[in-house]
């Protein structure tokens, strides 16, 4: 059977990235190909902000994909999508239910309180999804109420919601500026959570901190069940800024930021050669950033009211191309006390080509993981082969330049002629019929004639 090829697109806040793989019929996953466009100013906290910008930058990335050796004569026809950005946040929801008498929960009954609490979403912002936190069945914390029996349901749900505006814009990009089909869409820090983090971290309790350039997305999950999620308006660009403060352009102050700078030390040691300013003064500008960046990330257990020694074992998983800064994850380490961790895509994703750099693209590789969970669908499309026969569409052949010529079939050679096939062999045969009437001639002459002697 041929493989299901999937496609997926992710708008950070800096980047746009996309991917392509492949599915085999026993659902492994391997990864074909991925590309990103760095985007300065038409994408803003994960928002679109200029759609023919960002949408002439899919087409880039969709005609490159398409170029690679294991996809090509492919064309992409779809995506998945992740939602994310500034406004993504969870929400916790309370829907109750009480019956006349003991009954059965079923997933009928669990499915509409679902849907009820989708409808309890706030007025200017779109549900993307809605999980169950806590179902308590007669005031029993039940993990799983289906085939459970009572009267009385407490449910409690974290509800997914952001702005109308983003997704209006991305779909604006996506659909109808390249035509491509949103096949689904994934909740970007959820999808992140299912494929880097292990069923022991989820279990215990973690905090998953995806630190990106203009957002830090915070996920905590306790009990199997995300409790607590929220987008934070600062990111690593918050510290390049900084540097630029000291007349520098953004991408000489990138540049600093990724040689030299460190979280934790203030002369960290470097190469003079890589850099002949005063590196004292700006590990001061980063070290203060990095340090207000720390502090909002651990004081999210705080909000969750949850505390990292007693609650979060798991510790701090971490994400994202700004948690590339040096001595940010021991920063981290000191602030909350807990065991940190950088995330990686999981084994059992194969990849093509082992050159490809999978750090940098773990939110667009968690969008393909999450599509092929989720009963995916093909997202490419393969050239129509025609199959043109020897003797054209009216049974006449399409090459007289040659008596002979090579071509399909089991004979190799095939006679070149203007005439259908059961047209060449009354040929041959009346070919034969003349020879044989020509001997004939020879060897039966009729007797002559007076006139003939006659003649000298």
């Amino acid at each position: 059977m041929e493989p299901t090829y999937i496609a997926a697109l992710e708008i950070g806040s800096s980047h746009i990235r996309a991917a392509v793989g492949s599915l085999d019929t026993e659902g492994t996953l391997t990864l074909l190909a991925m590309e990103d466009e760095y985007v300065a100013d038409a994408i803003r906290y994960g928002w679109i902000q200029n759609v023919d910008d960002v949408s002439n930058r899919i087409n880039r990335l969709v005609r490159k994909l398409e170029n690679y050796k294991t996809i090509s004569p492919r064309k992409i026809k779809a995506v998945y999508v992740s939602v994310g950005g500034r406004s993504m946040a969870a929400h916790t929801t309370v829907v109750e239910r009480h019956f006349d008498e003991e009954t059965e929960i079923t997933g009928r009954i669990i499915a509409q309180l679902k849907e009820e609490a989708r409808h309890q979403g706030l007025s200017d912002s779109i549900v993307v999804d809605v999980i169950p936190k806590k179902i308590l069945i007669d005031n029993r914390d039940t993990p799983k109420p289906i085939g459970t029996f009572g009267s009385d349901i407490c449910a409690e749900f974290s509800v997914i919601s952001c702005r109308q505006h983003g997704q209006r814009n991305l779909d604006r990009a996506v659909n109808e500026r390249q035509a491509l089909t949103i096949k689904g869409s994934f909740v970007r820090q959820t999808a992140l959570a299912d494929m880097v983090l292990s069923p022991d971290e989820k279990s215990l309790g973690c905090m998953l901190v995806d630190f990106g350039a203009e957002t830090v997305g915070v996920a905590i999950y306790k009990n199997d069940t995300l409790q607590y999620m929220v987008t934070l308006p600062i990111g690593s660009r918050c510290i390049t800024r900084d540097i630029m403060s000291l007349n520098y352009t953004e991408e000489r102050a990138e540049e600093i930021k990724k040689v030299i700078g460190d979280a934790i030390n203030v002369d960290p040691g470097f190469r003079r050669n890589d850099f002949d300013g005063d590196a004292v003064e700006i590990n001061s500008f980063i070290r203060t950033r990095a340090g207000e960046i720390a502090i909002n990330i651990v004081e999210q257990a705080k909000y969750a009211a949850l505390n990292f020694s007693a609650d979060l074992p798991g510790g701090i998983i971490l994400a994202g191309a700004g948690a590339k800064l040096r001595g940010f994850t021991d920063l981290l380490r000191q602030q909350s006390g807990a065991k940190v961790r950088i995330a990686s895509a999981p084994s059992s994703i194969r990849i093509s080509d082992t050159r490809m750099q999978t750090y940098d693209m773990l939110d667009v590789i968690s969008i393909l993981n999450a599509a092929a969970a989720n009963q995916p669908q093909e997202c490419t499309e393969a050239p129509q082969t025609t199959i043109v026969s020897p003797y054209g569409e009216n049974g006449t052949s399409t090459d007289n330049d040659n008596e002979y010529a090579d071509g399909p079939g089991p004979n190799p050679r095939h006679i070149k002629t203007n005439k259908k096939p059961n047209e060449v062999k009354k040929k041959g045969n009346s070919i034969f019929k003349g020879i044989s009437d020509y001997f004939a001639t020879i060897f039966d002459e009729p007797e002559d004639s007076p006139e003939d002697e006659n003649k000298i």
